[in-house]
């Protein structure tokens, strides 16, 4: 069972973000405030979820959270300040757009720049144990995933509907054949070395 938050009775928002492996698309944030009384059997850490209950959670979240917002990253500035600066950059971002100001910051992970005038805890697999992180975990991964499905339309050589940007064999062999498109992170070492065997 996951715990509702680090610190009791105080405002508190869960943030963690999504696509950090990936090769194209944008990397994700979302920071979610949800109410002390919250209670999900359901709500966890977004990968061991299946997609029809992501979903299934990002309404219940939505619908019952006190505030959440989302925020992407894109690929240029992936490029620009590297994908750790960049996941905590789309953190921030997402922790601006609350509406609701948070005493405390719980952050998944073990990396974070400071954010101002608020204090935040960093835990590692934190989308495992806290609600709110779990629930930051999932609205980051289906925004995404959305914004993915949208892009597979304009480039669907790359099947990114199913492998969402990352670096899958067919993903590889589309970006060997057709090249990179924009949406692809050019810092990325798109393709494996060249020595390595297929076994």
């Amino acid at each position: 069972m996951l715990l509702n938050q680090i610190h009791k009775n105080i405002i508190e928002c869960g943030t963690d973000e999504a696509g950090r492996g990936c090769l194209s698309g944008p990397v994700t944030a979302a920071a979610v405030i949800l109410p002390l009384d919250f209670e999900s059997v359901f709500l966890d850490d977004s990968k061991k979820l299946s997609r029809k209950r992501r979903y299934y959670l990002r309404s219940l979240i939505e619908e019952q959270a006190l505030d959440y917002h989302v925020s992407h990253v894109m690929m240029e500035k992936i490029d620009q300040i590297n994908i750790l600066q960049a996941s905590i950059l789309a953190m921030h971002q997402a922790i601006d757009g609350l509406k609701l100001r948070p005493e405390h910051i719980a952050v998944d992970g073990n990396k974070f720049n400071a954010y101002p005038d608020i204090p935040s805890t960093t835990v590692i697999k934190g989308d495992g144990k806290y609600l709110h992180i779990a629930a930051a975990s999932i609205l980051a991964k289906t925004y995404r995933d959305d914004f993915m499905l949208q892009i597979a339309k304009e480039y669907p050589q790359y099947d990114w509907e199913n492998n969402q940007g990352y670096p899958t064999k067919k993903h590889r062999a589309a970006i060997k054949k057709y090249g990179p498109t924009p949406y692809h992170r050019m810092t990325f070492r798109l393709l494996p070395d060249q020595t390595a065997l297929d076994l």
